[in-house]
């Protein structure tokens, strides 16, 4: 039986380990923790998500990520069947129960005979031998040195960030409210999946006023160069760009309407359900660098969180992700060292559905060459193969940044005439899924 070694237990790395399993593969996967720990893990499992419990949209003709996770769920993949099990209400989001997920995860991955984990630091990557790197953004700074040396380039460094998480009970709904955005439905027929805390003008400002008088943890060294990812803004960022900054971002009222005023508030803090059982909830893009005590007195001036209790408080930290349009194939094989792949967050893209599709792909693509194949990527008219080419070389190599998904990465549609707002996205959708069937039936004839 063929052998290959994943070192990362993320996300990423639990779903190349999945796929390669399935395959056929031995597979020996290496996760650090809780041997060696990270400033952002609270627990041991594997897949565990360290920031939002969203994968955001799950709407797969309308939308890029929705897309992506159809595509997902037609590949097999480990990841996808956990979020399903797992999935609260969240509007047309699919969001999970952040401990169910990853429990479900781990389960599986301990319960594969064809999968080893061993509890391990990783400091080196191997001379030889089929490996996948998925250490996500909490690479750790041995092996992100090691990684720097094999692939004889700087990596590049963002910011990724944690919302806070306040306990249901702690909230006023004297003030607060239940509604998802234009009352959109969700999978289960909800249209209340969001808490909504209203906001006047004067409130709002001076809400704005403290987060940029609040005082900030201070910078390392290696972050005061650093740029911040655009998706990944601390709220007092966004706000020191302008007042209305926050208004037309996280906090815009549009959509929703206080139903004690029966009008459109002038800006809204947004919850969104966080375990299964509905008692925690995280405040929807409230990533910051604001000093904890700093964050509990100025959060608990939002009308309706006055006497809030913090599960959970933000915080931001490092990302790192390779040049990949310069660094690897179209297989995700490292040029230099052919033997090494990369996977996830590392190799550019930016979301947990992404890293996991890259994941995908990488396990799938190594056992293919382990087994003698040609690794053939999907599609560019795919989530996942559009994802794959924008990193491994669509994009600009001099300028190349974190990605999500989205229909601008995909080929213009061919044929008469030019079709545009949401029939496009559609046309874009039903090509892929065309597409990835296709695509899926020539590897299983091979197979």
């Amino acid at each position: 039986m063929s052998h290959i070694q994943i070192i990362g237990g993320g996300l990423a790395g639990s779903e190349a380990a999945w796929q390669a399993a399935e395959a056929g593969l031995s597979v020996i996967l290496h996760e650090m923790r809780p041997q060696t720990k990270t400033d952002a893990h609270q627990s041991d499992s594997l897949a565990e998500l360290v920031c939002s419990n969203s994968f955001r949209s799950d709407d797969a003709q309308n939308n890029a990520v929705g897309l992506l996770h159809e595509e997902m769920r037609r590949s097999g993949s480990l990841v996808m069947r956990a979020a399903d099990a797992h999935k609260l209400p969240a509007g047309g989001a699919l969001a999970v129960d952040r401990h169910g997920f990853a429990a479900a995860v781990t389960r599986a991955l301990e319960e594969h005979p064809g999968i080893t984990i061993r509890r391990q630091e990783i400091t080196s990557l191997p001379a030889s031998g089929l490996t996948i790197v998925a250490t996500g953004p909490l690479t750790s700074a041995a092996l992100s040195g090691e990684i720097a040396r094999v692939t004889g380039a700087e990596h590049l460094a963002f910011f990724d960030a944690i919302a806070p998480i306040v306990h249901r009970d702690s909230i006023d709904f004297d003030i607060a409210w239940f509604q998802s955005r234009y009352d959109k439905e969700g999978p289960g027929g909800g249209v209340a999946d969001y808490i909504n805390l209203p906001l006047d003008k004067d409130q709002y400002e001076a809400f704005v006023a403290a987060l940029l008088a609040g005082e900030k943890t201070d910078f390392k060294e290696w972050e005061k160069s650093t740029p911040y990812f655009e998706a990944c803004l601390p709220i007092e960022v966004m706000a020191a760009r302008g007042l209305d900054t926050l208004r037309f971002g996280p906090m815009k009222p549009v959509g929703l309407k206080d139903p004690r005023k029966d009008q459109r508030p002038h800006a809204v803090v947004q919850l969104r359900q966080d375990n299964k059982l509905g008692s925690l909830w995280n405040m929807v893009g409230f990533q910051t660098k604001l000093k904890y005590a700093e964050q509990v007195r100025i959060f608990r001036t939002i009308p309706g969180l006055q006497n809030a209790e913090f599960a959970r408080l933000g915080g931001l930290h490092r990302n790192t992700f390779l040049n990949s349009p310069r660094l690897l194939d179209s297989s995700l094989r490292l040029k230099r060292a052919p033997h090494l792949r990369f996977a996830g967050q590392i190799t550019g893209v930016e979301g947990y559905v992404e890293s996991a599709a890259i994941g995908l792909l990488a396990g799938r693509f190594a056992a293919a060459e382990a087994l003698g194949k040609h690794p053939a990527p999907p599609p560019d008219t795919t989530a996942l193969g559009a994802l794959l080419g924008h990193i491994t070389g669509g994009a600009d190599a001099g300028s190349f940044q974190p990605m999500n998904v989205n229909f601008g990465l995909f080929p213009d549609l061919t044929g008469p005439g030019r079709i545009r707002g949401k029939d496009r996205k559609q046309a874009l959708s039903a090509r892929a899924l065309a597409d990835l069937a296709a695509w899926l039936g020539t590897r299983q004839a091979a197979e």
